[in-house]
């Protein structure tokens, strides 16, 4: 990369922390850094924008709330609500949606933050795990992002709950008994987070506390070790012209990545004040105060918890009975399996990928998603698997409004939660194969033109032409998936132990079939198959030249690993 002269900016900032702090050669440094300009890699600026509002939406409305169950005559502007008993936390929620200048507002800009910080962490992991970014030596990053979206759905949990309204409340209610359920220390945890029997007089300021200070602590801990971390290793990048292993190719920190992610931090928060300000949600005075004795039909949970609610539905009634002791399976599966299934297998996926394929090498270019057609089915079939259950969460509202009877609708759920992952595994391989074939097809057999050409044999094919070098630099970035054999003997010689033998057999089986490369393309043939005139192979007839558009803009940090 071509230093030239440094910016007038840049220098006068660094000449002035130099002077103080002699951290000029770090911020000269830095502000070069590279960053790759596909838009997927903005993704992570999402949830991170979306954080830095909640905090600042945050601190406004911790000025108003009394986080305290303690009782209070409403005597507000909401008229339908005056003279009614309620909790000081609801009674000031009401109090800032109505009575404090522009409160409301405040509120559901928080509210519309959490949703897009959470939505914002999915589609940012997918982007990772979908692209094969979590390979060494970002296991640890990845083992983070899988921490920070766990700590977000239960600061979700604790800040939904807060304003004690009916609908919350009815959330707290199947909390408290799915903590129950817990065998051995479900008594004690919920008589610990509730202060006695539920629905208790301390949940509130308890949650008000783990809400807005030990969690956010937690969160920016993490957050700025994940925003280290990534700054130390560097970013991935997509296979192309003069992208490897050992160099990024994009635009530098400044000007180009300050000012598009600048520009995108006031687009993300534009776009939640305006949510805010036309698009109502949790309209809490709607619901009313919780009391224990009401519930609220058609009640769902935020998006993200969804997943645990529409379990709930789908469990049939299951207990067990032991020397006394009940186990409410119909419960504890609901509440464990399905988030566990999730959670733990995007935590540990990266060790098991890394294990079945013998892959120890550093990976700083990604792989499309087609080219890993094992690790995109998985994928899609969690998505699947997330997404049944998601909508099975508001079987009762589809119910009603379809005018479907609800029992049909739980018994289809519970055939297409064992089903629908199953299907879409088997589709998105396909079509990953399919893919494949294609980009085979445009290095063997070129692009299609349009154009019809009568050859002196008088048949017509249709005249193709190579891809630009971008796209070839592209489809050639594939490399094969590694795979091991199975070995019978250690390093030096010994035999293995029996067991020690089937586990490795059955490793190399796994590998064999996750693994190796599905479509060559090398071995890709033109739909007219080989040309009767003998001129080349697959019936392609090349004229011109691609247009070569390399890879366009930005420029090239090279001559040093990529750590």
């Amino acid at each position: 990369m071509s230093t030239g002269s440094i910016p007038k900016p840049v220098a006068g900032i660094s000449g002035f922390v130099d002077d103080r702090l002699g951290a000029a050669s770090f911020l000269k440094r830095n502000m070069r850094k590279l960053f790759p300009d596909h838009w997927t890699f903005l993704l992570g600026e999402i949830p991170l924008y979306s954080f830095v509002v909640l905090l600042l939406t945050g601190v406004f409305l911790t000025f108003f709330f009394r986080p305290t169950m303690g009782e209070v005559v409403y005597d507000g502007s909401y008229g339908p609500l005056r003279g009614i008993m309620m909790s000081e936390a609801y009674a000031s929620t009401l109090n800032i949606s109505f009575d404090v200048r522009g409160g409301l507002l405040m509120r559901q800009m928080h509210h519309w933050a959490a949703l897009l910080f959470v939505a914002g962490m999915m589609a940012h992991m997918l982007r990772i795990f979908f692209m094969g970014a979590y390979r060494k030596p970002r296991e640890l990053n990845w083992v983070i992002g899988v921490l920070l979206l766990m700590l977000a759905l239960a600061e979700g949990l604790t800040g939904y709950s807060l304003a004690d309204d009916l609908l919350s409340g009815v959330g707290l209610r199947i909390t408290a008994g799915t903590m129950i359920s817990f065998p051995v220390i479900g008594t004690w945890l919920t008589f610990f987070l509730f202060g006695g029997q539920y629905p208790g007089e301390d949940i509130i300021s308890r949650f008000y506390s783990i809400h807005i200070l030990l969690l956010p602590g937690v969160l920016l801990a993490l957050i700025t070790a994940h925003l280290m971390l990534t700054w130390v290793l560097k970013h991935t990048q997509l296979p192309g012209k003069g992208r490897t292993n050992d160099n990024v190719v994009g635009g530098p920190t400044y000007p180009s990545f300050m000012a598009k992610s600048g520009a995108f931090f006031m687009f993300t928060f534009g776009v939640i004040a305006l949510l805010g300000t036309f698009a109502q949600i949790n309209p809490i005075w709607l619901y009313g105060p919780y009391t224990p004795a009401n519930i609220s039909a058609g009640s769902q949970p935020d998006f993200y918890l969804a997943f645990l609610d529409g379990a709930l539905r789908l469990m049939p009634s299951w207990e067990i009975n032991f020397l006394g002791f009940t186990l409410p399976m119909s419960v504890l599966i609901p509440a464990l399996v399905p988030a566990g299934i999730i959670m733990t297998g995007l935590m540990l996926y990266p060790f098991i990928e890394s294990w079945v394929t013998g892959d120890r090498r550093e990976h700083n270019v990604v792989d499309r998603p087609r080219n890993n057609p094992h690790r995109t089915s998985i994928g899609m079939a969690a998505i699947t698997f997330y997404g049944i259950l998601w909508l099975i969460a508001s079987n009762d509202e589809i119910a009603a409004f379809f005018h479907l009877s609800l029992n049909m609708l739980t018994y289809i759920g519970r055939v297409m939660i064992f089903l629908g992952p199953a299907l879409a595994y088997y589709i998105t391989y396909r079509i990953c194969l399919g893919l494949q074939r294609r980009d085979a097809a445009q290095i063997g057999h070129g692009v299609e033109t349009g154009v019809i050409k009568r050859r002196p044999l008088g048949d017509y094919i249709e005249v193709h032409v190579p891809p630009n070098e971008g796209i070839e630099a592209l489809i050639r970035g594939k490399r094969p998936i590694p795979t091991i054999s199975a070995a019978v003997e250690d390093e030096e010689g010994i035999p293995a132990a029996k067991k020690h033998r089937r586990l490795a057999r059955l490793r190399a089986r796994m590998s064999r079939a996750y693994g190796g490369e599905k479509v060559p393309l090398d071995g890709a043939r033109g739909h007219d198959g080989q040309r009767p005139d003998g001129q080349g192979a697959g019936g392609r007839t090349a004229i011109g030249s691609g247009t070569g558009s390399g890879t366009g803009s930005g420029t090239e940090e090279s001559g040093r690993p990529n750590r």
